[in-house]
């Protein structure tokens, strides 16, 4: 699993970050999702290895314009580029009128399908390797975080042992390797994770923007192997940040801890603090850090790699 930024600014872009957008990688292969897309996101995707002939999702999170003007555009290119297999949109009922009207007014046609999936509280997708749920977050429009948890893997299946057992070679093994029970020839029932060195945890990878300190976070970053969460303003700025309802740092840190996740990197900074060596920057990580000392910065097309748990942190 891999996440890499297209975009970090809140609001408006800088000199230096683009808005809202990052890329998924769900497997080693090349596919990959995307979650948002802010205006300018295409031309971000440009300067990665990513391609979008191998996009496969988009999760769009809420209907502001920091996160989906850059949608149109981006499906348009992928037409233009010689896309011709599906893709799956998910995000608020609105979205489909949006990307409905916006390719009709500009008169854009796709020559592949799109199909848009409406998201709502309780919302989940799911496939043989992965879960993706959402829950509304705490924003001044619906707008939904989501957490994508990759299923418990078996562990090395014990060969050695399975011979012990008399237990005959051939796709029988294939099925207990995937920790199923079997019944043998003989009337014996075999219970394939008996014969797995333990389960292997699945990867968990959390986003939550646009939202205020809100317990829909902390359910979504639960043990999460990476959090992505908002950090539009200092702790000082409390106030204007419930208000406006966004994060301070000091928020997203408090969401990474009640969750008890391995690492937080936040984003979505406001513009006022664009510059990675600008004091104002430097003091929001800091106190993000305060809360939750595994804490990192996002930097716009830097991948950042999401590992497992070992088998001693349980």
């Amino acid at each position: 699993m891999e996440i890499l930024f297209f975009g970090t600014s809140s609001g408006v872009p800088t000199r230096n970050r683009n808005v809202s957008g990052v890329g998924f990688k769900p497997t080693p292969r090349r596919e990959w999702w995307l979650f948002d897309c802010g205006e300018g996101t295409q031309h971000r995707v440009q300067h990665s290895n990513y391609l979008l002939a191998d996009l496969s999702k988009i999760f769009i999170t809420h209907m502001h314009g920091d996160h989906v003007l850059g949608l149109p555009g981006l499906l348009s290119s992928a037409g233009m580029g010689g896309r011709r297999d599906r893709l799956d949109v998910y995000g608020p009922p609105e979205l489909g009128e949006f990307i409905e009207h916006s390719l009709r007014l500009t008169q854009s046609y796709l020559p592949y399908p799109v199909n848009v999936h409406d998201v709502s509280e309780g919302f989940s997708w799911e496939n043989d390797h992965l879960i993706v749920s959402s829950e509304r977050l705490k924003h001044r429009i619906p707008a939904y975080g989501y957490r994508v948890a990759e299923k418990h893997s078996t562990g090395r299946f014990l060969v050695e042992k399975a011979q012990e057992m008399g237990i005959p070679a051939g796709p029988i093994y294939t099925r207990l390797k995937r920790g199923e029970t079997v019944t043998l020839d003989d009337g014996r029932t075999i219970d394939g994770r008996e014969l797995c060195d333990g389960l292997r945890p699945g990867r968990i990878f959390a986003y939550c923007t646009d939202t205020t300190y809100c317990e829909a976070a902390v359910r979504l970053g639960r043990h999460a192997d990476v959090l992505v969460h908002e950090c539009t303003f200092l702790n000082a700025d409390e106030a204007r940040a419930i208000e406006a309802t966004h994060s301070t740092a000091g928020m997203a840190g408090r969401v990474a801890r009640e969750a008890e996740a391995r690492r937080l990197i936040v984003t979505h900074f406001s513009a006022r603090y664009s510059e990675e060596g600008d004091p104002a920057f430097l003091q929001l990580l800091d106190e993000a850090r305060a809360e939750f000392p595994r804490t990192d910065a996002a930097r716009e097309l830097t991948p950042y790699a999401i590992t497992g748990r070992m088998k001693d942190e349980g």
